[in-house]
């Protein structure tokens, strides 16, 4: 085997691996934190591409200022979409919130078809440079640029969950509601900023891989279903398990498009997620449960 071309498969499996992975870490937080599976994650990572094509090539605005733009914007996107589809539901059972995740979903995808035209568009790298060759291994930038900024933004999210109050507040309400209303914490308030940090996670991803792919309203529901198997891979509920089992799935999905066939690419998630559920259900890093009080 080509130890130069198993390197460059190696570079573009941890490269969509984190693009999963910070899919994951959305759903898995809105599951410990409100007790429900957010359905339309994927279409969280479509919208802010499009919004990204759009004010960068239409209005004409740097990179330096559409990225945090953008991640603004759909901040906002988070709190409504929790006030519109998880609050009037809270005192619910899970099912109609899922049900209403996946009317979100629906509504986000035929929206940006209505505003943004059903034509792919190309959203516009943040560097010139094409490729690069790193001891004869070509690889394309954009890894590099998706690798490290999701290295960083968990660095960033490990310090904010474990160093700040409110990170610490964040936890306790996804451990235990009970207890942490009994201390004083607003649960509703941390449930919407939970929300509004998954949004934040998918829109990141979604700025990341936009450039690897033309951007269309069906772009982000396959990465949405492979988000959802690398946390079923991981350990569903485990926020570690999330991160290793989609970078597991990225890597295992390229090499076996490659020597298996690019075909069935798509496939090998499922099987892979298939056959974890029937030897080791409970993923790589087995579900965290704790006895609540």
């Amino acid at each position: 085997m080509d130890m130069t071309i198993n390197v460059q498969l190696l570079f573009s499996g941890l490269a969509m691996g984190s693009i999963y992975a910070l899919i994951a870490l959305g759903i898995v937080i809105i599951y410990r934190a409100a007790d429900v599976v957010n359905f339309a994650q994927g279409e969280l990572v479509m919208l802010p591409a499009f919004i990204a094509v759009f004010l960068l090539d239409t209005m004409g605005l740097p990179a330096v200022a559409v990225y945090p733009l953008v991640i603004i914007c759909m901040g906002l996107v988070g709190f409504i979409f929790e006030k519109v589809a998880y609050y009037p539901l809270r005192n619910r059972s899970f099912l109609p919130v899922i049900i209403s995740t996946i009317g979100v979903s629906i509504f986000l995808k035929n929206g940006a078809q209505y505003v943004f035209g059903a034509l792919p568009q190309v959203m516009p790298r943040p560097t010139d440079v094409e490729v690069l060759v790193l001891g004869g291994v070509i690889i394309d930038p954009q890894y590099i640029i998706i690798i490290v900024s999701t290295s960083l933004l968990l660095v960033a999210q490990h310090f904010f969950f474990e160093r700040t109050m409110l990170g610490k507040m964040m936890q306790a309400t996804a451990q235990d509601k009970d207890a942490a209303r009994l201390m004083g914490i607003p649960i509703a308030r941390m449930i919407a900023i939970t929300f509004i940090f998954s949004t934040i996670l998918a829109s990141v991803a979604g700025l990341l891989v936009g450039p690897l792919f033309y951007v269309t309203k069906e772009m982000g529901g396959m990465a949405g279903l492979k988000g959802f198997c690398g946390a079923i891979i991981g350990g569903f509920g485990s926020v570690t398990g999330a991160i290793l089992g989609s970078v597991f799935l990225g890597v295992i999905e390229v090499y076996l498009a490659f020597y298996v066939s690019s075909a069935y690419r798509d496939a090998f998630a499922f099987i892979i997620m298939i056959l974890v559920l029937l030897f080791r259900p409970q993923g790589i890093l087995g579900e965290r449960i704790a006895q609540k009080a």
